[in-house]
């Protein structure tokens, strides 16, 4: 079982690498789920991440007051219209563009409700 854990660590944290490169990829709910995955298999992985100059200061954050940094709200929200922007542009139907309307409004509210 630990390997599974540690296999979806691993792509979890892949995932998150990647995110830090394409600004539509979201990088911390992976790396939130890596440090996850990598506490049930590797304490050696979960604590290099946690402890990363970087990449821990955003898990440590979320796991200890449940907050995300101003910076990331900003750039979440700026990804998140920058998509539905992109969905208007492309001539998505109006129904498609009202669900999506919706559940990104949703997670805006969540990202924004959450202390800094």
């Amino acid at each position: 079982m630990r390997l599974l854990w540690l296999f979806f660590g691993l792509m979890a944290l892949g995932a998150g690498l990647i995110g830090v490169v394409l600004p539509l990829v979201p990088t911390v709910p992976f790396l939130l789920l890596a440090a996850f995955c990598f506490a049930r298999s590797s304490e050696r992985l979960h604590d290099w991440l946690v402890t990363h100059q970087r990449l821990g200061p955003s898990i440590t954050d979320w796991q200890e007051r449940g907050a995300i940094s101003k910076r990331a709200k900003r750039m979440a929200t700026v990804s998140i219209v920058a998509v539905f922007l992109l969905s208007v542009v492309m001539g998505l139907k109006f129904a498609l563009l009202a669900i999506q309307a919706v559940t990104l409004g949703c997670v805006l509210l969540f990202i924004w409700s959450r202390p800094n």
